[in-house]
């Protein structure tokens, strides 16, 4: 659909879950908290839009990713600063990879974990297999980058990191609908409660969990109908909760929500819109289960955010406003991922 309107939509009062959404336009210089009646009850001012992928942290603080001209020319997902604000929008804490793409999260020990894009060498490009033929070359730094999951200090120093090259490049070949220019379009490092991360790569359709401890893939699940996938990460009940966006899709070519059980594959619950084509965003994107049971959805394409009971009726919805002009896609009001936050959370307590 197009959204003739913006701002609040829909509100359900009694069914919706309470609470503050935080979310920051991509291209945009704002982050910014929303109450339940679409009121900005908060925001920062940022220095550079980029994706804009942002959280609170447990201090309260704001960390999210920033744009930098430097290193590779890819668009899609470019971040390479992640900075943490206070409350009154001071920079505490920065640091800059000019690889730095998508994804990045503090960890419990202060460390801070991210992807980012290394070149690979010649004789590793050589192996990766699918995409369109020749589109490395098409992209303005003319070579194949691989996905790294690294982990940082407090202080900016290396103490851990994970290189996609080490998957098998036969078993996982690219979306032959995809550009050759990425091994292989990570967009999600989620870590999990005992220290391992879960990796989302969009144009091979996978997911993985790495060991932390020994570098090695202990669980992966390809399947094609997750249609280029974003955000997935582990429930409290140990499902996995994932954006599957339908993108490229196989059997389907609109966006669903997908909860499974990692061990058997089981689908557990799925959100699927009526009319299906009314809910679909072919990238970005995300997802969060809320405490009262309803699913908080962010369809990243349209701005939309919107929440669902576990029956899929939506109870309450907000449509960003905040339009910036993107070179490719014109007027865009895209969002990569949104967080609600329930007003009982120490990180909002004394603040709103």
């Amino acid at each position: 659909m197009l959204f003739t309107q913006s701002g609040l939509t829909l509100y359900d009062r009694e069914r919706a879950t309470q609470g503050f959404t935080l979310f920051s336009p991509i291209q945009s210089s704002i982050a910014k908290i929303v109450d339940m009646e679409g009121q900005a009850v908060h925001q920062w001012e940022l220095e550079r839009g980029g994706i804009n992928l942002c959280r609170l942290l447990d201090n309260g603080n704001l960390f999210i990713t920033e744009l930098t001209t430097e290193g590779p020319k890819i668009h899609a997902g470019k971040g390479g600063i992640m900075r943490e604000y206070d409350w009154d929008g001071k920079v505490v804490w920065e640091h800059h990879d000019s690889g730095q793409h998508h994804d990045a999260r503090r960890l419990p020990n202060g460390n801070t974990v991210y992807l980012a894009w290394e070149r690979l060498d010649d004789e590793l490009a050589k192996k990766v297999k699918g995409g369109k033929p020749g589109t490395e070359y098409a992209h303005e730094d003319g070579v194949i980058f691989e996905d790294v999951v690294r982990e940082i200090d407090p202080d900016g120093n290396v103490v851990w990191e994970w290189h996609t090259s080490l998957l098998d490049m036969d078993k996982y070949p690219i979306c032959p609908l995809c550009p050759r220019y990425e091994w292989a379009h990570a967009n999600t490092c989620a870590p999990l409660a005992n220290g391992d991360i879960m990796v989302s790569f969009r144009v091979l359709n996978l997911l993985i969990i790495i060991d932390r401890q020994t570098g090695q893939v202990k669980w992966e699940h390809h399947d094609l109908n997750l249609g280029h996938q974003h955000d997935c990460h582990m429930l409290e009940s140990g499902n996995v909760l994932v954006f599957s966006n339908g993108y490229h899709g196989f059997d389907k070519y609109y966006s669903t929500i997908q909860e499974f059980d990692p061990e058997t594959r089981e689908r557990v619950w799925e959100y699927r819109a009526q009319p299906t084509l009314s809910f679909f965003s072919p990238h970005i994107s995300g997802v969060q289960r809320l405490p009262s049971g309803n699913t908080l959805i962010c369809e990243g394409g349209k701005g939309c955010i919107f929440e669902v009971t576990p029956e899929g009726e939506t109870v309450w919805e907000y449509v960003n406003d905040i339009y910036s002009e993107n070179p490719v896609q014109g007027s865009i009001n895209w969002v990569f991922r949104a967080t609600r936050y329930v007003p009982e959370d120490p990180r909002l307590q004394d603040r709103l």
